[in-house]
């Protein structure tokens, strides 16, 4: 079995937490949103932030939603990222989104910087800009 990269996540986030999602991921992180009409109508239980053409982000409200109070069943998902570093944290800036940490660390296409950012539901988000940068 050969992978070539990951289509999607898909997180569970608090029933009351749509707006919250969108003021994060689409409005502070600049990710277009996909499906809210399907989920609005009920047709579908989630909807999702489109990360790149071929990779997304699946949010499903959930009633039962209890954020982990440890990190070991979930650490980061990484989204690679158009942008230099500093591109990147000057957005997060504008955006009010503070920095967690940054670093250098080896992914799927080397070393490379990056920011984690944590999302409103305690999700952590490796931000990486392209290896050559």
């Amino acid at each position: 079995m050969n992978g070539t990269a990951i289509d999607h996540v898909k997180l569970r986030i608090p029933d009351g937490g749509v707006e919250t999602a969108l003021a994060f991921y689409r409005d502070a992180l600049g990710f277009d949103v996909d499906g809210m009409e399907l989920y609005e109508s009920g047709e579908k239980p989630f909807f999702s932030v489109r990360l790149a053409p071929g990779a997304v982000i699946h949010l499903e409200p959930d009633p039962s939603f209890d954020p982990a109070s440890d990190r070991n069943a979930y650490d980061h998902v990484a989204v690679r990222i158009d942008d230099t570093i500093d591109g990147i944290a000057d957005a997060l800036s504008a955006a009010d989104v503070e920095i967690d940490r940054r670093l250098e660390p080896l992914g799927a296409t080397g070393v490379a910087p990056a920011v984690y950012v944590t999302d409103p539901f305690g999700y952590r988000i490796e931000l990486k800009a392209d290896a050559s940068d």
